[in-house]
């Protein structure tokens, strides 16, 4: 919403911080065990990123990460320089929906402590990591205090992106078992591009989703950018201003979604060599990501996740009952 001291309406950022290991992990890779990082490379970059467009986001963060010595003094400089942090769950498994509720306790209480004991900011606001997202999740962050949920991608094309992580992965019947929900469901194209709040028992829980086109339902956060850029920069460019452009007129604000290699090359992190747009030489990739903060800064006042839910919480927003698809 404007105002005379907003001028323009009010959009938020996120990066989700998952590391090497996640990655590793999700796509059946041997190794991931010994926890292989990037924040060394990661952090510095991202604020340095960040610093220049003058920009404020959340950064959500994976607990096992926050609980390593050798990350904290990375994560700690995300909450120094004024970021918002957010829990990305605590061993960030995609299957996240398969948890029981004592399991999730668990798994969001390790990593709100590990997180907290990093970077000095107790966690209110969540990610599930692969989008992962159930009722019992729901119902569990409404118990312990969290603000809102930034979980859900409202997309048709997850079932795709899904396949080419199969199709490049080694995985077993049961691996692929565990990921079956990966990245989403057609019927997630279905789901509301604007916030809303979740009915939870008697209670509710504000929705803030990544955002998608409005109407198109596809994505425009900015690594699906950097896969379009890679068959023409222009085109991508061109693409995220309209999608700013039809976000303004339909009144969405939209919340802009970063992964970690969106900052980081191919020549940094070998393993990771066969994710889209890794083959962009960095300084290019860089080149890229500063214009689309460009063009996001112009339209909207970017500030982080939390601030934006707080913003639209002032609101009367529609209640949703929470139908998720389950998990065979």
């Amino acid at each position: 919403m404007r105002t005379p001291e907003r001028p323009k309406p009010i959009a938020s950022l996120s990066l989700d911080a998952d590391n090497q290991w996640s990655y590793m992990k999700i796509h059946g890779d041997d190794g991931w065990e010994s926890f292989p990082s990037y924040l060394d490379v990661l952090v510095p970059r991202a604020l340095e990123v960040l610093s220049r467009h003058q920009l404020r986001i959340t950064f959500f963060v994976v607990g096992q990460d926050a609980a390593l010595a050798e990350n904290r003094d990375a994560l700690g400089a995300l909450a120094a320089a004024g970021h918002e942090i957010g829990n990305h769950s605590f061993r960030h498994e995609p299957w996240l929906h398969r948890y029981s509720e004592a399991q999730l306790d668990e798994e969001l209480e390790r990593a709100e402590d590990a997180i907290e004991s990093a970077t000095g900011v107790r966690t209110d606001g969540f990610r599930g990591p692969g989008y992962s997202l159930s009722e019992t999740t729901l119902r569990v962050l409404v118990r312990r205090g969290y603000a809102y949920d930034a979980s859900t991608l409202p997309t048709y094309i997850g079932p795709l992106a899904r396949a080419y992580y199969f199709r490049t992965a080694q995985l077993t019947a049961a691996q692929r078992a565990e990921r079956e929900l990966l990245y989403g469901t057609w019927s997630d194209g279905r789901r509301a591009v604007r916030p809303y709040r979740w009915a939870v028992d008697d209670r509710t829980l504000l929705e803030l989703p990544v955002t998608t086109l409005p109407g198109f339902k596809v994505p425009i956060h900015v690594s699906y950018l950097l896969m379009l850029s890679a068959y023409s920069p222009i085109a991508a460019r061109a693409y995220f201003d309209t999608a700013l452009r039809i976000c303004r007129a339909t009144g969405v604000g939209p919340s802009i979604l970063m992964h970690p290699l969106d900052l980081i090359s191919g020549d940094d992190v070998k393993a990771l060599e066969f994710f889209p747009g890794m083959q962009i030489a960095l300084n290019e990739k860089l080149a890229r990501v500063s214009s689309y903060l460009e063009l996001f800064r112009r339209h909207f006042d970017v500030v982080p996740v939390g601030e934006h839910a707080r913003d639209v919480a002032a609101r009367d927003l529609p209640v949703r009952a929470p139908v998720f698809a389950e998990a065979s």
